[in-house]
Parts: structure tokens; sequence; C-alpha cells
């Protein structure tokens, strides 16, 4: 498989503390990883380290197989996007986002043709000559939303992207960035774990600087192998359950009222587990919805708190 970014023991010391203490990660190409994690967990020093902001203490870095960070090397090739970030105040957004086509090495006319593209992508196409200042703290943010895009990068290295964001300029720009899957490799730091789930197709949890966990978003959800029902209230007679579907495990979590049933996807499809399940729960309880695969955020938890115990 080939890796867009390749971290192996990354340590990265701020004194006595570690912000990153031995964190490995690979990010296979054209992947849209989220990183997920508390406050402090590393998320946002490994993006500062794999941008070649930041000197790692000791580890390596390989982008886009060849080697750390080099200007000469990733020009234009490689963008982020900090939590923090600001803009020029007096700046416009067209010549802003073409001065920075222009950095990454593209002519002048490709520049402009691509911040212009993109500014219409982020619902701005109407705001490219007015003044930053003018601009509300979620129309700034879709500018630098815009300005990682420019010149189509091979990576995209965003922290926190829709934060500030009215609901519907996070649904438009969910499907901007789901737009990119295939195209572009797009890592997202986010603590809103829906827009994270509904983004991503690969996950890292991360805690106190280390990878505790990386795979898909079907495997740590369990889409292939957990269907999840939400019911009325619990089955009192989880026998009559357990003997319709024997090869199955079953769980209740009683704060969502849900049924949990995990099985093997190599015997089983998601068919036949309703089809021997579903009659004894009804008889039982109502149910709502029926879903294929945990929720991310219980799924995080479960494996955080593996780590601690």
């Amino acid at each position: 498989m080939f890796y867009a970014i390749e971290t192996k023991d990354l340590v990265k010391r701020y004194g006595s503390r570690k912000a990153l203490d031995g964190l490995t990660l690979s990010v296979p190409r054209f992947a849209v990883m989220g990183l997920v994690g508390a406050n402090g967990a590393g998320k946002t020093t490994w993006m500062m380290s794999v941008a070649g902001f930041l000197r790692i203490t000791s580890g390596s870095v390989n982008l886009l197989n060849e080697g750390p960070f080099n200007p000469a090397a990733h020009c234009g090739r490689v963008t982020i996007l900090p939590q923090d970030s600001e803009l020029p105040l007096e700046s416009r957004p067209q010549e802003l986002l073409t001065h920075y086509g222009l950095l990454q090495g593209l002519t002048h006319q490709a520049a402009a043709d691509s911040a212009a593209s993109m500014l219409k992508e982020v619902h701005l196409g109407d705001r490219i000559n007015s003044p930053i200042r003018a601009l509300s703290h979620g129309m700034r943010k879709r500018v630098m939303i815009a300005q990682c895009f420019i010149g189509h990068p091979e990576v995209v290295l965003l922290d926190e992207p829709l934060s500030g964001l009215d609901p519907r300029e996070v649904a438009h720009m969910r499907a901007f960035i789901t737009r990119r899957r295939g195209q572009q490799t797009i890592i997202i730091s986010s603590h809103n774990l829906h827009d994270i789930e509904v983004m991503c197709d690969h996950i890292a949890f991360i805690e106190k600087g280390r990878t505790v966990r990386v795979a898909t978003l079907e495997e740590v959800v369990g889409k292939d192998s957990t269907l999840v029902y939400r019911v009325a209230a619990e089955p009192a007679d989880y026998a009559a359950l357990a003997a319709a579907a024997p090869d199955a495990n079953l769980s209740f979590d009683t704060e969502a009222s849900d049924l949990v049933c995990r099985y093997d996807p190599r015997r089983f499809t998601p068919e036949d587990i309703n089809r021997s399940l579903l009659p004894a729960l009804l008889a039982q309880c109502d149910v709502s919805t029926v879903t294929r695969g945990d929720n991310l955020e219980n799924a995080y938890l479960k494996n955080i708190s593996a780590t601690i115990t």
C-alpha cells in the first residue's frame, strides 16, 4: 500500500512534557482520515510536525515518500489549516487566495482561476472582493478552507475545519470535503464525532501522544458485524432472543435504549440476523430503528476505556 504520510515513533518534548510520546501513524493515499482524541492528545502537534512547522524531538516523518517536509519537494503539494489561523484583515479573498496560489508555484492565471473556483465552491462567489474585515467569522473560516484546496494539493491537513460554521454551511462543507474522496489525501481533526463519521473513511484514535487504534471507519464502528436496535423498553426475556440468534452476542445500552447485536460477518448477513432476531424482539417490545454499526462516539469511548483499564 502506498502511504501519503508515514510517521514512526514521533516524540515531541516541551521541557519535561511529551506532546507526542512515540506516536506512529500511517495514512493511506487518498484516504480521508479523522483524528479523534481529547484536548492535548497530540493531534495538532502531529499535524504541525507533518507540515514542518515543528521540529520533532525524535522519530521519523515520510511525506509523499520523499522524507520530512521540504519546501523544495513539497511546495504546492501539502496544505494545512491550523485551528487558530487568522487572515490579513485588509486583504480580499480573491487576491489573497491568488497570492497563495502563486506561492505554490501556479501561474497567475491558474492561481486566479483556482481561487475563484474554490471561493464559489465554499459559497463565497459573491464576496470575492469584500475586505476580510467585513466578513463574518464563518465566512473567514470558509476562505481558509478554500485556501487549503488551491491548486489541488495532494495532502490537506485540516484542524477543526467546521468550527464556527452555521448548520447549513457545516452540511455544505461536509459535502465539499467528501466529494474529494479518492482524489486527495485529507486529514481532519475534530471534536465533533458526527462530522468525522460523515466525512472520513479512516479513523485514528489518539490518546496521550500515542495512537490507540487506526482502522477504517467500517471496522471501527462495526458496520459489517453489528446491528443496533432502538427499542421502546429493555427486553425482559433475553433467553428467547438468544435462542433466536444463538451465534450472536447481545447486549443492552441502557442510556440509549439500544439492543446491540454483534455477529460474525463471515457467517451471517444483516438480513440473516434480522430475519431470525426481529420477530423475537418485536414479540417483547417496539423497535423504532435498526442501524448497521455502532456510532463513532461509543466506539471511541470503548477503545479509550480499554486503554485505561
